[in-house]
């Protein structure tokens, strides 16, 4: 008979590992968290080596499930500063444990100090750090706020241990503790002896831990399989690297029972009662600087939003538009995120002082407060742009930032940032590079032995639109027989190990830019780039934490139209400005070419599918440049938006409003929804959604594929529809197409942020089709035309292109003047090749 839960005896595993510990953990973090909670564990420490990787994921997933998490990271050290009769330390495990606040900060700090000595992916953990050794971090000296456990591990004899137990015991007191864990070795006994004679040696707790490299025995395999990558290997060649059983998970309590001292589980509970710090607890400011005398950050977002009123709306602001600025300015100060907008503000600043064309994208512009700070040049009221897209009361997240940047400029404004608030304040947050179908399937197959050749076939005939689907079948087109056990294997373990973190990487430009040291919040280290730094931990893990960052985006087209407008001074002798040109708009002749679908090298419209779009949409003003970017896109294909559109706009069917309550949100694209803010202004309107309730449909439209997660609101969608009076048969199809959506929807903020440089880009094509093409040749790479191909265009546009001359080419891309004559500067001149 079974012992009941209660007759169990209470454990907490404070040494576990997750895959972010990356090629030595076999399980996600949530996976552990479920399988601790599941088994009843009074608390679960992650402890992943030098990092704190997945600590975010399974503080989420803890919280949720309502598991006592422990935060945490393991050691191996090193004693490059051995002094002669010193103790053996170098070798020795460490596993320390957050007790508080302060213990997280010395943690985080040591990390970072640890990765910063190295080169990206690796670690040097000092003992020399420990004794407060090391001139630029005096404080890690007995890490206080921690608690800290050596880890006993076979093949060391008990002098060296004793050494060892008595040097942590001088540098961390009654915060060190004994640990050691039993995977039903020949010599366990042996150990277990050895370690109560240290104890009673030194008098330092013993704590019972697993040593935990996976949730569930069954993964086994697969921790093989990553440790034979991990080692350049195959598994059958890594003999005693390997685990010589599956011990190395998170065992039941009657078991631990069984293999434990009684008095070692009690304090392993004991232990982790003392650790009380939650990543909840985190707090993050921006930086002051940004702030002149006299100002608080709310006064002087005030002061700078009214100079930019006054500058955008120069006749006097809309009664509407001072509404909006104000609903908005209130709504920032509510949520203190008033020093995230300044931080932005002064970057975009910069950056156009130095002469470099940015412009924001994405969410940000829906907000009118960004438009007037020259964050971005969308007009939300010209747009009709939904805020709660971008920030709301109700929403758990950040607003999120997207700037773009000349691509051939943007190390400047990263140097930037790096100056004005130092490296130790302001780093790249990272992107956890994942195990994708091909990149399992090799490394997976070359752990198992098979042939290199054999394994890259197979990979390469897993396609895109497999999704992470791996069909065991096409092994047959190979040459392997599907029913043979490896081949089985080889199928099972790949769709294990899909979706597995492999290594961190850079994020394209996110930057955590704080007003204290960086690494009081989050381990930072070195990227593979020079003079680069990366958090360890994602978008994701931020949002999760409410943290705030900055995305400094490249885009080639603004390099082009730079240099395009560059071309152009020096032509005409005139000055030229996009503010200007932008305020109309509507140059007949740039819509008669896009209409002729006479698009190579313009921005986002040079596709084939756009090109075939362009004249049957036939786009005469800004907002068709809006509808037009986002009409190719899986989402308005996929959700049967396209057609009816189509048919609207030609004539040939009626626009389609249930309601006039509905013509706000609609009424644009002649009832079609084709954006994810008219799904959430639908959702406002049509079924009394909260602004918050919309952006959470939004996030869960984004996701569910992946996720599922729309079920919940097809009630309350649906529901509340017709409750309202609204056709049942209505209500259903906008649900049908907000999953066609599914997460290819496209925000219309960021489409009207692409059609102000559709319509830039055409301009000077059409007016200007030499400075056109020397812009992009001297822009590359970037685009969808290889530069013969856009040569080509531009001769059939009248542009003389002449070849590489070492008397004339400079080492850009010129253009040469025509003969003297009446037409010179309106002719073409020729584009000289470098």
């Amino acid at each position: 008979m079974r012992p009941r839960a209660s007759e169990l005896p209470a454990y907490a595993e404070l040494l576990c590992r997750s895959n972010f510990s990356f090629l030595s953990g076999a399980s996600h973090p949530h996976e552990l968290v479920d399988s601790a909670q599941q088994r009843g564990y009074a608390a679960l420490a992650v402890a992943d080596e030098c990092s704190l990787a997945g600590v975010v994921r399974a503080h989420a997933q803890a919280r949720e499930r309502g598991l006592h998490l422990v935060v945490g990271a393991q050691f191996r050290l090193v004693d490059p500063q051995a002094r002669v009769g010193a103790p053996p330390l170098a070798g020795m495990r460490l596993a320390v444990l957050v007790q508080h606040h302060r213990g997280y900060v010395n943690l985080s700090r040591w990390i970072t100090v640890a990765r910063r000595r190295s080169a990206k992916g690796a670690y040097e953990a000092r003992v020399a750090d420990l004794e407060g050794q090391v001139p630029q971090a005096p404080f890690l000296a007995g890490l206080p706020g921690c608690l800290v456990l050596l880890v006993v591990e076979p093949g060391v004899d008990l002098a060296v241990w004793h050494a060892r137990a008595a040097w942590l015991q001088q540098w961390f007191g009654d915060r060190a503790a004994l640990a050691l864990a039993l995977h039903r070795s020949p010599h366990d006994a042996q150990r277990v002896g050895m370690v109560r004679h240290l104890a009673a040696l030194t008098g330092l707790a013993v704590l019972a831990v697993g040593d935990v490299r996976m949730h569930a025995r069954s993964r086994k395999p697969l921790l093989d399989v990553l440790e034979a990558t991990r080692l350049n290997c195959r598994v059958a060649e890594a003999g005693a690297a390997l685990k010589p059983n599956a011990e190395a998970h998170l065992r039941s309590r009657l078991r631990l029972g069984l293999l434990y001292p009684p008095e070692w589980l009690a304090a392993s509970v004991a232990w982790a009662e003392r650790c009380t710090f939650s990543l909840d607890e985190l707090s993050y400011q921006y930086p002051r600087e940004i702030v002149p005398q006299g100002h608080t950050p709310a006064s002087w977002l005030r002061a700078l939003t009214a100079e930019g009123e006054r500058r955008r709306f120069p006749r006097g602001t809309p009664v509407a538009v001072r509404a909006t600025l104000d609903k908005e300015l209130a709504l920032i100060g509510r949520l203190q995120y008033e020093a995230y907008f300044l931080t932005v503000a002064d970057i975009v600043q910069w950056a156009r002082a130095q002469g470099i064309l940015c412009q924001g994208r994405g969410s940000a512009a829906n907000s009118l407060v960004c438009f007037c700070l020259g964050i971005t040049e969308v007009d939300p009221q010209r747009a009709t742009l939904l805020f709660e897209r971008f920030v709301s009361a109700e929403r758990n997240e950040p607003p999120d930032i997207d700037v773009d940047f000349e691509h051939q400029r943007r190390e400047e404004v990263i140097q930037y940032i790096y100056r004005k608030y130092g490296r130790h304040r302001a780093a790249l947050t990272a992107v956890v590079i994942s195990y994708r179908p091909r990149s399992a399937l090799r490394d997976v197959g070359r752990a198992l032995g098979f042939d290199l050749d054999r394994i890259a076939a197979v990979a390469r005939g897993q396609q895109w639109w497999d999704g992470r689907e791996i069909d065991i079948e096409r092994l047959r087109e190979h040459g392997l027989d599907p029913a043979a056990p490896v081949c089985r294997l080889w199928i099972e373990l790949t769709r294990q190990l899909i979706g597995f973190p492999r290594h961190l990487s850079q994020h394209p430009g996110g930057f955590l830019i704080a007003c204290e040291e960086i690494a009081q919040i989050v381990p930072v280290e070195n990227a593979a780039m020079d003079d680069r730094t990366v958090i360890q931990w994602d978008k994701d893990d931020l949002d999760a934490l409410r943290l705030l960052k900055v995305d400094i985006l490249a885009l080639g087209m603004l390099s082009a139209i730079r240099r395009g407008i560059d071309f152009i001074r020096g032509k005409t002798g005139r000055p030229f400005d996009i503010a200007r040109l932008m305020q109309r708009a509507d140059d007949p002749q740039v819509f008669d070419m896009l209409c002729r679908g006479d698009s190579v090298g313009v921005f986002q419209v040079e596709s084939r599918a756009q090109m075939s779009m362009l004249p049957r949409l036939q786009p005469r003003s800004y907002y068709d440049l809006v509808v037009q970017v986002a009409i190719v896109r899986p989402g308005p294909i996929q959700g049967g938006m396209v057609h009816p559109y189509l048919r609207r706009r030609s004539g040939t069917e009626p626009a389609d409003i249930p309601t006039p309550e509905l013509e706000p949100a609609l009424g644009r694209t002649l009832g079609v929804p084709i954006f994810q803010e008219q799904v959430m202004q639908v959702a406002m309107i049509a079924a009394d959604f909260t602004p918050g309730e919309a952006d959470q449909l939004r996030r869960a439209m984004a996701a569910w594929k992946r996720k599922g997660g729309l079920g919940p609101f097809y009630e309350r969608l649906v529901g509340r529809m017709v409750a309202k009076g609204y056709d049942e048969a209505f209500a259903e199809r906008i649900f049908k197409q907000i999953e066609g959506f599914g997460e290819y929807g496209f925000p219309e903020s960021h489409a009207a942020s692409f059609a102000l440089l559709v319509y830039v880009s055409a301009w000077i094509k059409c007016h200007h089709p030499d400075a056109f093409l020397a812009a992009l040749l001297d822009s590359q790479p970037m685009g969808f035309y290889a530069p013969a191909q856009l040569v080509r265009d531009a001769r059939a546009h009248g542009v003389a292109v002449r070849p590489v001359d070492v008397l004339h080419s400079q080492w850009e891309t010129t253009l040469e003047p025509p003969a003297d004559g009446p037409d010179r500067h309106r002719s073409p001149w020729a584009v000289r090749l470098g």
